[in-house]
């Protein structure tokens, strides 16, 4: 298939199954008709059976007997009789009439049929004498409305009938009629819209290993004759974000192949085997039409260790899994097939999955550094006017561990901001208040009263002040005491670039830092409240890792020891044997323990020794509610931290 290759798009693709649909339309209304014909046949038989028609001798016999209880004129010379009371069969006789009646059966109607011009001259001063009412009716307005009150149900049971058949097509495939198994997979061809290498911003290293799979599936006989094997499977892992399913669709569209684009989610079903059939569709549509990409997206779900986890396996997932590993090995190196998964949780993939010859490259794709997030930033703000105050780069700067979904917000946070100013740029402030109200939470608008401002004001004082006194904590980037989110106060600290190695002086700094807030209402009010509680977690869950992880501990030295961490769902915990004793971990809790008191130990100290300062940041806060790491710094008379040069940081990741 060429390069330009536009014939097909994915509408049409998804288009394919409609002849089917049509033919269960044409069965559906084909049985409604029938329904519909058998209803009017039954009404007129019953009708007939119930109201059998007579002569005129007999119906003077039952007038004469005063039986006659009124007429309904249904034709122009149709009559239909109401008796008083019921009459045999044997009263309804008369000579030469060919229908037997038989003479156990009792009607209360009949039907008579008066010659023409014999009613008004025989019969009119009969009926006017016995008060016999005559009624005019239209015998096709009763057919009709009996016919509507006994397709009534039948309407009911036909529709109830295909909403459940429209519910079972739209969850297992094309419908109870047809299989429903089908290849769920959306299938793309290369378009003029395609995306390719150029449109995703950063990922510099990403792209250069994935050139080669690229070269591959435009040119995979190079490869072959010289005996070379392209690699079956390439698993993108990453944290949820980064722009591992646009690298699978830029893979495509740099290569010029077709893309089968489906979730591991859509494999699993209620029926055992109904996922594996998939895996077998989609695998063989894709081997018809290679060379091509099949991308998985969130692999994890189908491809999770398997008799793992509470209560042991899942018979349809592993099955699914099993098929999908059958279909990998079966590959032939001339098929030119490549399958592209992507996930962010490796740690939980079945190791048949990840084994060479199946997934034997993973790559790696990363949060963006400054460059790739300036690049991100000028993708995403091609249609956002800018004011002439923004500076791209400052804002990349700003944003260290900003994914690419975090920056695509933070352009459009930015501009909604604008739009709902009245303004026609979009300007640096905006850029501000977006990624704060994205840290921090939306600005709450609920007011505190005077004890509690001063509490959140000398707690924030106390983190702030720290961060400025240790020398490897992070700097302050923002102050303030209006609730946002769930807190009260915020402490907002940036580093000044991306640190991947954390030495044991930065983490106990932080441990200090976070402190610092229980460490100033001590010291102020000689008391504690409820909002150091996330400090807390973050304090323990941060100590532990240093101890137990990293070896940072003095009695128990370089060696990391597991604790129990993961859900048990997941397989990684129920029932797994500790590999230390008792004692080690008395010692444990000890470690983390000594390291905690430690730091608050040396909070307290700093916080008293610098109380002055304390006071001063406190009533600062009080006043203005919020301050700028500028008015901080100018506050406190600390030198403003140098931002590194462009040439200290590395390649794009």
């Amino acid at each position: 298939m060429s390069d330009g290759d536009t014939s097909k798009d994915p509408q049409q693709q998804q288009d394919q199954p409609a002849p089917q649909r049509w033919t269960q339309r044409a069965w559906l209304w084909f049985a409604v008709l029938m329904i519909f014909v058998w209803l009017v046949f039954a009404y007129l038989q019953n009708q007939a059976a119930l109201a059998p028609e007579i002569d005129t001798v007999r119906f003077g016999v039952q007038l004469q007997a005063d039986n006659i209880k009124s007429l309904t004129q249904e034709e122009e010379r149709l009559y239909l009789i109401d008796f008083r009371t019921k009459v045999t069969g044997a009263e309804l006789k008369s000579e030469g009439d060919l229908r037997q009646l038989p003479d156990d059966k009792l009607y209360e109607k009949a039907h008579i049929v008066f010659p023409e011009r014999e009613l008004s001259a025989n019969w009119s001063k009969q009926f006017s004498e016995k008060n016999i009412p005559i009624y005019y009716q239209k015998f096709s307005n009763q057919v009709l409305w009996m016919f509507l009150f006994n397709l009534l149900p039948i309407i009911l049971l036909i529709g109830i009938f295909w909403y459940m058949t429209t519910r079972v097509r739209r969850q297992m495939g094309p419908g109870i009629f047809g299989k429903f198994t089908g290849n769920r997979a959306k299938r793309y061809e290369r378009g003029p819209q395609a995306e390719t290498f150029e449109d995703v911003a950063g990922l510099k290293n990403v792209k250069t290993e994935l050139m080669e799979v690229v070269e591959f599936l435009k040119d995979p006989e190079r490869f072959t004759q010289i005996g070379a094997k392209i690699p079956k499977g390439v698993l993108l892992v990453g944290p949820p974000g980064t722009g591992k399913t646009l690298m699978a669709r830029a893979i495509a569209g740099e290569a010029g192949v077709p893309f089968f684009s489906i979730s591991g989610s859509e494999f699993i079903e209620l029926f055992v085997g109904v996922g594996a059939a998939r895996v077998r569709e989609l695998f063989d549509e894709a081997k018809k039409n290679s060379p091509c990409i099949i991308f998985i997206d969130e692999i994890d779900a189908v491809g999770r260790s398997r008799g793992a986890g509470l209560g042991g396996g899942h018979d349809e997932r592993e099955q699914t899994l099993n098929q999908i590993l059958s279909e990998m090995d079966g590959f032939e190196a001339n098929q030119a097939v490549i399958v592209v998964a992507a996930t962010n949780r490796p740690d939980v993939l079945d190791p048949a999955l990840v084994r060479p010859g199946r997934f034997d490259r993973q790559v790696t794709v990363e949060r963006p550094q400054r460059d790739g997030r300036r690049a991100i930033l000028e993708v995403h703000t091609r249609k956002i006017p800018l004011g002439a105050d923004v500076d791209l780069d400052d804002v990349a700067r700003g944003t260290i561990g900003f994914s690419g979904a975090d920056l695509q917000n933070l352009a459009n946070e930015a501009a909604l901001m604008a739009a709902r100013h009245g303004q026609t740029e979009v300007s640096a402030e905006d850029f501000a208040q977006a990624k704060d109200k994205i840290l921090l939470g939306t600005r709450r608008d609920e007011a505190m009263n005077e004890r509690e401002r001063r509490i959140t004001a000398y707690h924030e004082a106390g983190h702030a002040l720290l961060a400025l006194l240790l020398p490897q904590a992070d700097p302050v980037h923002s102050v303030t005491i209006i609730p946002r989110g769930r807190a009260l106060g915020v402490t907002q600290q940036l580093p000044i670039e991306e640190i991947y190695n954390y030495s044991k002086t930065y983490l106990i700094h932080r441990v200090i830092v976070l402190l610092g807030g229980r460490a100033a209402e001590e010291l102020t009010f000689k008391e504690f409240t409820t909002g150091a509680e996330n400090d807390l977690q973050q304090v323990t869950d941060l100590a532990e890792r240093m101890v137990c992880r990293w070896g940072m501990s003095e009695k128990l030295g370089p060696i990391s020891l597991r604790r129990a961490e993961e859900h048990v769902f997941l397989g990684r915990e129920l029932g797994e044997q500790k590999h230390f004793s008792e004692h080690t971990s008395m010692l444990i809790d000890d470690e983390i323990r000594h390291l905690i008191e430690n730091a608050y130990t040396r909070a307290m100290e700093l916080l008293e020794s610098e109380s002055d300062r304390l006071e001063l940041l406190a009533k600062e806060l009080l006043e203005k509610e919020t301050l700028t790491d500028v008015e901080l710094y100018k506050l406190l008379d600390f030198p403003m931290p140098e931002a590194p040069g462009d040439d200290e940081e590395q390649g794009v990741a």
